[in-house]
C-alpha cells in the first residue's frame, strides 16, 4: 500500500450540497481512504492508495456528476495562482454582466411597458440566451445530479427558473389556452432572468471576496525564487529552480534570495531570515551554517551546497502545511455538511407543499399565487451561506496563523486550541534559549594579571570540544592570543581539562576536578555560594595550584518568555514546566518565570507520563517543545506545539509549528482559535436564521397577516447576499489582533 495526499481544484460546486456530492463520490471510490472537499477554496484533499486508485479514476468519477476535477493543472508559483484566479474571476464577471445587459430591458419591459405590440414575444427572446448560455451551468449540473439520484443548489435554481421560464413560453405562444379558462396568461421572463443574473452577479462577489482568503497561499509562493546560479563543472550558469539538484554547488551574491535550502561551503555573509522566522535581525553566516531558501543574502558573496530542493525545503513545506490545514475539515463543519445534504430535498418539499396549499386553499388567482410561491421559496433556499460560514473563517484563521508564523496542521487544531487549559513547555530552548552563556566572571585573586589569564583561558579552551568550552570562547573571542602556544592539553571527561601555558599550569572544569587535584575550594566558599541555587553553573579556574577565577555560565531565559507566560495566565492557562536539568536550575527557571508547577531530572518517558497523568485529572493538555526528546509528549498532548527551530521529528509530532519559537505566539494561537471559532458561530447563527426566516415568508406566511408576497427577483438577490455576507464577515478576521 502507497498512501499519497494530494489536493486537487474542483470546478462547477455552487454551494455546500455539491461540495457534500463531490465528497461522497470520492470517498466511495476503492482506495480513498479520506476526502475533504473545501467549498471556500474550491479543492479536495484526497489521502488515497496510488496502486488502487489514480487521479484519472477520480477525475472521470467527479466529472460524471457534473463538476470538474483538476488533476494536472496545479499552479507552481504565484504568477499563475493569480492568472488561474483572473481569468476564472473575468469569466465570472463576463456571465453575470452580459446576463445583466439582457435582464434589463425584460425587468423594464414587464414592470413598465407590459402591454407594447410583441412585448412578451420580445421578453421571451431575450430570455432565451439567459437561460440556455449565461445561466446553463445551473440546468447541466441539476441534470447531472439528477442522473446520480442527488440534488444541490442548482437543482433549486433551475427548477425555480426553469419553471417560471416554461410556464411563461407556454403562455406566451398558446395564450388561449388559459383564457378559455377565464385565466390571464402572466409570464414571468423578467423573474426568471433578474433571478439568474443576481446569482451570477452574487457568485462572481462571492468568488472575489473568497480569492481574498488564499492570500497567505500567494504571499508564501511569492517568496520563491525563479532562477538559480550553479556551478557545474567549473562553469556558472543561472538554470530554472527546478532544475536545481540536491549537492549542486550554487553561488550567491549580495542582494539576492537564496535559491533552496542547505550548507554555506566558501564565504560568509549576514542573511535576513524575516520572512521565514519573523526576526528582523540578520544573522550572520560562515562555512558550514545552515540556510533557507527564499531568504535574503544582505552584504556578502558566498557559496552553498544546496541539501533540500523542490517540494522538500522549508518554505514549501509551509505552503505545504498551509494548504492541508486550510483543506482540512473541521468537526464543526461536518455538521454543517450533515445539514446542507438533507436541505435541498426539504426545500423542494416545503415548496412543492406550499404551491398546493396556495393552489388549493389560496386566493384566487390561486395558480398565480401557487407558482409565485413555488418560485419564490426554491430561489431564495441558500445552502451556500451554509457551506461558506465554516471553511471560509477557516481558511482566513490558517492563512493569518502563517502569516504570523503559526503553522496550524489541520482544522482541527485550529477548533480544539480554544479547549486547552494546562500548557507543559520543555525549558532548553523553549524557555531558554537553548545556547550556554558566560554571565560572569567572578575574580578571587587581585594580585594577578587577568587579561593575560582572560588569554590564557581563551587559548586553552579553544582545544576544547565541551559545549560550555564553546560559551567561554564566544565570551572571550574579542581578545587576540594568537601567539600562545598550548602544550599538556588533556581533556578529561566529566570534569575538565588540564594544560600548561607559558610555564603555567592550568586547571579549568567543576569542582570535582577542582577536589581531585587538591586545590584549596572552601577557602573561597563566600565568593560562589551566593550562585549556589540559581541556574548557573560553576566552572573553575585554578593557576599553579591555585584558585583564580570562577566563570558562570547559564542557558539564559528568553527575552519574552516571561510575557509569554504572562499572557497564558491571563487567558486562565496554567503552566508547567519540564526538564532533564538538575531541580536547583529548574527551581530558580521556574520563579523567575512565574512557572505554576515544574518537574525536573525527567527523561522522555517521564514527560510523557506527565501529560498523561495531566489528562487523566480531565485536563486539556498542550505540550510545547523542539527536541527529539519531546516528540513522545508531543503526539501524545491533545495539542502539541513545536518550537520552528527544533527537529524535524518534534515539528512531524507536533499540531502547530512557531517557526520563530516565540513563547508568545502560543496565546496569539490560542486567541486565533478563539476567534475563528467566533466567527464560524456568527456565520453559522447567520445562515440559519436567514433561512429560517427567508423561507416561510417566501411561503406567504405574512399574506394572511398583512397581505405581503415576496417577489422572487428580491429572493434571487437576497439568496446572493446572504453568501457574500458570510464571506465578508470570514474576512474580518484579517484586522484581528492576536495579541
Amino acid at each position: 500500500m502507497s498512501i499519497k495526499k494530494e489536493t486537487y481544484p474542483v470546478e462547477g460546486m455552487s454551494c455546500a450540497s455539491c461540495a457534500q456530492s463531490v465528497e461522497s463520490m470520492l470517498s466511495s471510490l476503492e482506495g480513498i481512504k479520506q476526502a475533504n472537499v473545501n467549498y471556500a477554496n474550491a479543492s479536495v484533499l484526497v489521502e488515497f492508495d496510488e496502486n488502487t486508485v489514480s487521479p484519472s479514476d477520480m477525475e472521470k468519477a467527479v466529472n460524471d456528476i457534473g463538476y470538474k476535477l483538476i488533476i494536472d493543472n496545479s499552479p507552481k508559483n504565484v504568477s499563475e495562482l493569480e492568472a488561474k484566479e483572473k481569468l476564472k474571476l473575468k469569466k465570472a464577471k463576463q456571465r453575470a454582466f452580459y446576463s445583466i445587459a439582457f435582464a434589463i430591458p425584460v425587468f423594464v419591459m414587464a414592470m413598465f411597458f407590459p402591454n407594447i405590440p410583441f412585448a412578451k414575444w420580445i421578453m421571451m427572446l431575450l430570455t432565451l440566451p439567459v437561460i440556455a448560455w449565461f445561466g446553463r451551468e445551473f440546468f447541466v449540473i441539476a441534470w447531472k445530479q439528477a442522473k446520480n439520484k442527488s440534488t444541490n443548489m442548482d437543482t433549486l435554481v433551475a427548477l425555480g427558473t426553469g419553471a417560471a421560464f416554461l410556464f411563461s413560453t407556454f403562455n406566451t405562444i398558446f395564450p388561449e389556452y388559459l383564457l378559455s379558462k377565464g385565466l390571464q396568461p402572466h409570464v414571468y421572463f423578467e423573474a426568471a432572468t433578474v433571478i439568474i443574473s443576481l446569482i451570477l452577479l452574487g457568485r462572481y462577489f462571492e468568488a472575489k471576496a473568497k480569492s481574498r482568503t488564499s492570500d497567505s497561499i500567494k504571499k508564501l509562493m511569492g517568496l520563491k525564487v525563479k532562477t538559480a546560479r550553479v556551478l557545474r563543472n567549473h562553469k556558472e550558469s543561472e538554470i530554472p529552480i527546478d532544475e536545481v539538484q540536491k549537492g549542486d554547488i550554487l553561488i550567491i551574491r549580495p542582494g539576492e534570495k537564496i535559491p533552496v535550502d542547505g550548507v554555506v561551503t566558501d564565504g560568509e555573509s549576514s542573511i535576513d531570515e524575516s520572512m521565514i522566522t519573523g526576526e528582523s535581525m540578520p544573522v550572520e553566516k560562515t562555512k558550514g551554517d545552515k540556510v533557507i531558501g527564499a531568504t535574503i543574502n544582505k552584504t556578502g558573496s558566498f557559496t552553498m551546497k544546496a541539501e533540500k530542493v523542490g517540494k522538500d525545503t522549508m518554505l514549501s513545506q509551509i505552503i505545504e502545511m498551509v494548504k492541508n490545514a486550510q483543506g482540512s475539515k473541521a468537526p464543526v463543519q461536518k455538521t454543517a455538511d450533515k445539514i446542507a445534504s438533507i436541505f435541498v430535498p426539504v426545500v423542494i418539499f416545503i415548496a412543492i407543499t406550499s404551491s398546493l396549499i396556495w393552489y388549493f386553499a389560496g386566493p384566487e388567482p390561486k395558480s398565480t399565487f401557487a407558482f409565485v410561491t413555488l418560485v419564490t421559496v426554491l430561489i431564495i433556499a441558500c445552502p451556500c451561506a451554509l457551506g461558506l460560514a465554516t471553511p471560509t473563517a477557516l481558511m482566513v484563521g490558517i492563512g493569518k496563523g502563517a502569516e504570523n508564523g503559526i503553522l496550524i496542521k489541520n482544522a482541527q487544531t485550529l477548533e480544539f486550541a480554544k479547549k486547552i487549559n494546562v500548557v507543559v513547555v520543555d525549558k532548553t530552548g523553549t524557555i531558554t534559549k537553548g545556547e550556554p552563556e558566560v554571565n560572569e566572571i567572578v575574580w578571587l585573586k587581585s594580585d594577578i594579571k587577568r587579561d593575560q589569564i582572560l588569554e590564557d583561558i581563551l587559548a586553552i579552551e579553544k582545544k576544547s570540544e565541551h559545549p560550555l568550552a564553546d560559551s567561554i570562547v564566544n565570551y572571550l573571542n574579542h581578545l587576540s592570543n594568537s601567539s600562545l602556544n598550548v602544550v599538556k592539553f588533556n581533556s578529561q571527561t566529566g570534569f575538565g581539562v588540564s594544560a600548561t601555558l607559558n610555564e603555567n599550569e592550568y586547571l579549568i572544569g567543576n569542582y570535582q576536578l577542582m577536589k581531585k587535584n587538591s586545590i584549596d575550594i572552601e577557602g573561597e566558599h563566600q565568593y560562589f555560594n551566593q550562585y549556589s541555587n540559581t541556574a548557573q553553573t560553576h566552572v573553575f579556574v585554578a593557576k599553579n595550584k591555585s584558585l583564580v577565577a570562577l566563570i558562570t555560565i547559564s542557558d539564559k531565559i528568553k527575552e519574552n518568555s516571561v510575557r509569554a507566560i504572562r499572557n497564558l495566565h491571563k487567558s486562565g492557562l496554567q503552566v508547567h514546566m519540564l526538564t532533564g536539568d538538575n531541580y536547583s536550575t529548574a527551581k530558580d527557571i521556574a520563579r523567575q518565570t512565574g512557572i505554576d508547577q515544574f518537574k525536573a531530572e525527567v527523561l522522555p518517558q517521564d514527560k510523557l507520563d506527565y501529560v498523561k497523568n495531566l489528562q487523566q485529572k480531565g485536563f486539556k493538555v498542550a505540550m510545547v517543545g523542539d527536541g527529539i526528546n519531546d516528540s513522545p509528549a508531543l503526539s501524545q498532548a491533545d495539542m502539541g506545539i513545536a518550537m520552528g527551530h527544533g527537529t524535524d521529528i518534534a515539528i512531524e509530532s507536533a499540531d502547530i509549528t512557531l517557526v520563530k519559537g516565540d513563547l508568545e505566539k502560543i496565546a496569539a494561537s490560542i486567541n486565533l482559535s478563539k476567534a475563528t471559532l467566533k466567527t464560524i458561530r456568527e456565520n453559522l447563527f447567520w445562515a440559519f436564521i436567514y433561512n429560517i426566516i427567508a423561507i416561510p415568508i417566501a411561503a406567504g406566511v405574512l399574506y394572511p397577516v398583512n397581505g405581503f408576497m415576496l417577489n422572487p427577483m428580491i429572493a434571487g438577490g437576497a439568496m446572493a447576499f446572504s453568501s457574500v455576507s458570510v464571506v465578508l464577515n470570514s474576512l474580518r478576521l484579517k484586522s484581528k489582533k492576536l495579541l
